[in-house]
């Protein structure tokens, strides 16, 4: 069993969630007024990263509380560059742009609220760092308490857990009481929704429990592998591109996030036979689809593992050694806060397995200084004119 800093981050994120959630829900009380809220019509999540794949999460909770016109995740650049010039309203309705970038520093995601800004957007910061440049280009703020692990050594750096999660939860809660507002959820069914969130930070726990030794097992059995596939749609789609990401960062491997149906027409004919691929699903929407692609892949050879809810058919559609079973059947739009554990714990387990450090210990032309270094995620030129 592992005892490294990620793996003790991942071992906290329970207790992180559990005290970040209502500590969230409580700013969202003076975010927006209720006619503030319902003026909007439209919300585009976007950020980079890790932050990204949090809103891809998100934006079911967006569209199943809030009744919106439009709900839209997408990159930071892409949102910048090529979506921002088009947000003339719609009737008398308006856009509202969430930036998200726990560092409050990245120069896309900056760029993104500016030009929203610009275009008449009401833009929102969720950030870590209240003063920084993110938050100085949002009209609101919605402020996030530091999420690193007290047993992270001075001056390491980890693959992101605890800012995900956390980035995760303001989201919803910021879905919550837009709906709440907007008059599409009662207080009681508020309360509700609230109260499911608090049942599944125990979940947390015992899938971090239950999943371990399994994805520890499945890390010794792929030791050889050079690449690997993760699939999901809809909120889970998040999860595999998060989950792709945590297992590159931490051990350098070519990890790709696939949606469920595209992995059908691409993923299906590619060279290597035993490619480990990784269906991720809350058993709902995507239940089925992800039945056939769990036949599909088992077909053509494919080494195959599972994350879905414990007890759903989905969870026992491939062998034993490969069901990273999460414990609670919760609402499909919060599954990620679960369904992101499994992948996690491989990342983590692959790392030491193969004596990797994380994020390639910055080297080979690589470097850390100014968020990136040479990468320039931080210091990138920003265009500050909106262009048709």
């Amino acid at each position: 069993m592992s005892n490294s800093p990620f793996y003790e981050a991942i071992g906290s994120l329970p207790q992180v969630a559990k005290l970040a959630s209502p500590e969230l829900a409580a700013r969202c009380r003076g975010l927006f007024t209720p006619p503030g809220a319902a003026a909007i019509d439209r919300v585009y999540l976007t950020g980079c990263g890790d932050s990204h794949h949090a809103g891809v999460a998100a934006a079911l909770a967006f569209r199943q509380f809030c009744g919106l016109h439009t709900v839209s995740a997408m990159p930071a650049m892409r949102f910048a560059r090529y979506e921002a010039s088009h947000l003339a309203p719609l009737g008398s309705g308006l856009a509202l742009v969430i930036g998200i970038s726990v560092s409050g520093a990245v120069s896309r995601t900056v760029e993104a609220l500016q030009l929203a800004a610009l275009a008449g957007a009401r833009t929102l910061a969720i950030t870590a760092n209240p003063t920084g440049d993110l938050a100085r280009a949002a009209d609101l703020t919605m402020p996030l308490s530091p999420t690193s692990a007290a047993s992270t050594p001075k001056g390491m750096i980890l693959p992101g857990s605890g800012s995900y999660v956390v980035s995760l939860l303001a989201l919803y809660q910021i879905a919550l009481q837009l709906g709440l507002l907007r008059g599409r959820l009662t207080e009681a069914s508020w309360l509700e929704l609230q109260q499911e969130l608090g049942v599944i930070f125990e979940a947390m726990s015992q899938t971090i429990a239950s999943c371990d030794e399994a994805a520890a097992a499945l890390v010794d059995a792929w030791v050889e592998a050079s690449h690997f596939v993760y699939c999901g749609s809809g909120p889970n789609h998040g999860t595999a591109l998060f989950s792709a990401a945590k297992l590159l960062e931490a051990s350098g491997d070519i990890a790709v996030a696939q949606d469920m149906e595209e992995w059908a027409h691409l993923d299906y004919f590619g060279r290597d036979p035993a490619a480990p691929t990784l269906l991720i699903s809350a058993a709902d929407r995507d239940g089925d689809r992800a039945s056939e692609i769990a036949v599909a892949a088992r077909a053509i050879g494919r080494r195959l593992a599972i994350i879905a809810p414990a007890g759903s058919a989905l969870s026992t559609a491939c062998e034993p050694s490969g069901r990273l079973s999460y414990a609670s059947r919760a609402r499909e739009c919060f599954s990620p806060l679960l369904s992101c554990l499994p992948g996690l714990l491989i990342a983590a387990h692959r790392s030491k397995a193969l004596g990797e450090p994380y994020f390639r210990g910055f080297g080979g032309g690589r470097s850390v200084e100014g968020g990136g270094g040479i990468s320039r995620i931080r210091s990138s030129q920003r265009i500050h004119k909106l262009r048709p």
